[in-house]
């Protein structure tokens, strides 16, 4: 037994990749295809033909429909489809019990005959599944034809189950392959799973196997439903769920949550939108301490304020009292204190006292600057007189070749 088994208290391991007809999930699309499968072999209508992607659950339908008619069905067994139609009657034939009295055909499909019959003699039936018969090629298609055609009456001697993928249908749309695809008797097709059914299979698995859904908490669902939010095969999410739990034990934690799904997504290198989920659980939670915080500082702060002790003193009379020359040196804002509520009161300053404050610094500080200004009006006179002193010396014929001789003669150009 697995080890995380024990520590979320399992009986088995939910989500092996293998057929296990236990863990068949019986609902939905995956029941009405295994009720039209029994009904048509039930019926001994011949060929049925199942397409599905890899990983979709077709060898466990096989298992299920081999688990249904476990007493009264020969079952012959293909892992894959012969090279030909002749390795392919050859192969049935010794799956029989009969050893052919020539190798020819004719001769061959005449000894599988009389040996169907006498199974059918016998209440029973042959089911012939051949997988990945997608690979089949034109001659096996042809050799799966002539067997269907194999009939006592009305009744198929032989019955025969096709599971194969999408390429499978692009054979038998084939405008050869016409004469094949009208024997087809029950035609059906295996989808990836949406979520919903994806949460109700993943839920199916952990009943069987001795769990409740809440072994995955409710990020590890959301996480789960975002990685198969284009939908999934029953193998893909099996592979996914049993790399989860394996971390979650690693992690030692009593149920799957979403950090554990994305590092499954991460061993199995699948590539997800987990990652902008755990970004957002982040994000919340950081929101969250920040909050705890601040409403712990808001009780700490409202204790505090309890703690120190209160006195009430007796605030003097202000109504008739002149205000100080010093008014305008005070804050915008002054805080008075209430004698009964003890609560801060914030008093509107008097801009008018402050204005004529400030006009009157201006007037002092503008007559400390009448000599600077003399001074300057002086100087600026003094230049005006030497420039037309050194015009007037020079042989210049305009005010601007007066200058550029005075420029010259500054930085000392002849």
């Amino acid at each position: 037994m697995h080890m995380y088994t024990e520590h979320f208290n399992l009986n088995l391991l939910p989500f092996e990749n293998v057929p296990d007809p236990l863990f068949f999930y019986d609902y939905g699309s995956r029941a009405h295809i295994r009720k039209q499968i029994y009904g048509a072999l039930q019926n001994s209508r011949g060929l049925i033909v199942v397409i599905g992607p890899i990983g979709s659950g077709k060898t466990t339908l096989s298992q299920m429909i081999k688990f249904d008619f476990s007493e009264s069905i020969k079952l012959i067994w293909m892992g894959e489809p012969p090279a030909n139609s002749a390795n392919l009657y050859l192969f049935l034939a010794q799956e029989l019990g009969i050893q052919p009295s020539s190798p020819e055909k004719t001769f061959v499909m005449r000894d599988i005959r009389n040996a169907l019959l006498k199974i059918n003699a016998e209440g029973k039936k042959c089911l012939v599944i051949m997988d990945e018969s997608h690979l089949m090629s034109d001659d096996v298609i042809n050799g799966i034809r002539l067997l269907n055609n194999l009939e006592e009456g009305s009744i198929k001697l032989i019955q025969l189950l096709l599971l194969g993928q999408e390429e499978l249908m692009e054979k038998i749309n084939s405008p050869e392959m016409e004469p094949f695809k009208q024997r087809i008797a029950t035609l059906e097709s295996l989808g990836k799973m949406n979520v919903d059914t994806m949460i109700r299979y993943v839920t199916h698995r952990l009943q069987v196997a001795g769990g409740t859904p809440d072994l995955i908490s409710e990020t590890g669902w959301e996480a789960l439903s975002i990685a198969f939010n284009t939908g999934g095969t029953p193998r893909t999410i099996n592979s996914l769920c049993d790399k989860s739990f394996s971390v979650a034990f690693e992690r030692e934690k009593p149920a799957v949550d979403a950090r554990d799904v994305y590092e499954a997504t991460q061993r199995m290198r699948l590539t997800t939108d987990v990652f902008h989920y755990i970004c957002l659980l982040n994000t919340k939670e950081r929101e969250k301490e920040l909050a705890l915080e601040r409403e712990k500082q808001k009780e700490q702060e409202a204790k505090n304020q309890e703690s120190q002790p209160t006195t009430d003193k007796p605030v003097p009379k202000t109504a008739n009292k002149p205000v100080p020359e010093t008014a305008a040196e005070l804050p915008p804002f002054s805080q008075k204190k209430e004698p009964k509520s003890g609560e801060m009161v914030y008093e509107i300053p008097d801009f008018s006292r402050m204005r004529s404050s400030l006009n009157g610094s201006y007037s002092t500080n503008r007559d400390d600057l009448n000599m600077p200004v003399i001074l300057l009006s002086v100087s600026i006179i003094t230049l005006a007189l030497s420039v037309l002193f050194f015009c007037q010396r020079s042989e210049a014929t305009g005010f601007m070749d007066c200058l550029t001789d005075l420029f010259n003669t500054v930085v000392g150009n002849p």
